[in-house]
């Protein structure tokens, strides 16, 4: 089974349908209440709600998710039903296999109550109609048109004691986010150095993105925080916070980083702390919904919302 630890939980939806095809005559039974078994759409409604929730039970790779809501409606034709399973979730993985498993149960009990009165009963196809939520839904910007920097903040590593490891994971991350890394750096742990660096990227280079690592903590040299207060313009709490809470799940470390985020003109800056499992942590936190905050500095509309409707 694949790990799916790094993710973080976002609300999923799929909508999966199934077909069952039938004499016109075996069509007028279920209209008139008169299928010996009973009442077909009942049963295969709740057997349906039943195969979403247990479908990691049956299917061996699917991750066992907390189903917060199901739906199944019918439509009933001439000669064969429609059948239309609806699953919510809030979780780490989608939730299209599970609608389909409703579906396909909902058929399998549709032939097996009509099967003794209806010998050409036939399944048709298994399709997924629709699904929302997840890493997909969430990238409505393109990043190539993002220019970003990574400052790597040591001065070990700038002395040549230490190899960067970090600041690389990180270059790597935003490249294969589609991001154009333009500016790959290695300074000491000098705050006027910092403050100079970080409003040259923002001042004089215009990078929409710039995010450093190291710095964050307690030493006596950690001065990424009191730099970041000379250079941005506007905080952006909600992005070290959401990187805290996504680490602390992970480990009991995350709360003492001191990071921060904020905005200087059109750019944003980001602080990760130094250590490789804190950037990993904080990279997957913050990716992909940081992308939404270039379209949000550009001024342009940002009401997508990848939740379904909710009908009165």
């Amino acid at each position: 089974m694949i790990d799916i630890s790094h993710k973080d939980p976002t609300l999923r939806t799929a909508i999966a349908r199934s077909e069952v095809f039938m004499d016109v005559a075996t069509a007028e039974v279920i209209r008139n209440g008169k299928v010996p078994k009973g009442n077909v759409f009942e049963v295969a409604k709740a057997t349906a709600i039943q195969a979403v929730k247990n479908t990691s039970t049956i299917i061996p790779y699917c991750h066992p998710i907390s189903i917060t809501g199901v739906t199944v409606d019918f439509n009933l034709h001439d000669d064969h039903v429609c059948i239309d399973v609806s699953a919510t979730a809030i979780d780490r993985t989608g939730v299209e296999v599970e609608a389909m498993t409703g579906a396909s149960i909902a058929a399998l009990v549709v032939y097996d109550m009509l099967k003794m009165i209806d010998e050409g009963l036939s399944i048709g196809k298994v399709e997924l109609v629709e699904k929302r939520g997840g890493k997909s839904d969430f990238h409505k910007v393109n990043p190539s048109r993002l220019k970003a920097a990574v400052l790597v903040l040591s001065d070990s590593i700038a002395a040549g004691k230490k190899k960067d490891l970090s600041g690389l994971m990180i270059r790597d991350r935003l490249e294969a986010e589609g991001m154009t890394v333009a500016d790959y750096r290695i300074i000491s742990d000098d705050q006027q150095g910092i403050i100079e660096q970080l409003c040259s990227y923002a001042d004089n280079d215009g990078y929409q993105l710039v995010i450093t690592t190291g710095g964050t903590g307690f030493g006596t040299r950690d001065y990424v925080p009191e730099a970041m207060s000379s250079v941005v313009e506007r905080e952006v709490p909600g992005i070290p916070e959401a990187a805290r809470a996504h680490g602390q799940d992970r480990t009991p470390f995350s709360m003492l980083s001191r990071a921060r985020a904020g905005i200087r003109g059109g750019t944003l800056i980001v602080n990760l702390p130094g250590s490789r499992g804190g950037v990993s942590d904080s990279l997957d936190a913050v990716f992909p919904g940081l992308i939404h905050a270039f379209k949000m500095l550009r001024n342009e509309p940002h009401d997508h919302d990848p939740r379904p409707e909710v009908k009165d």
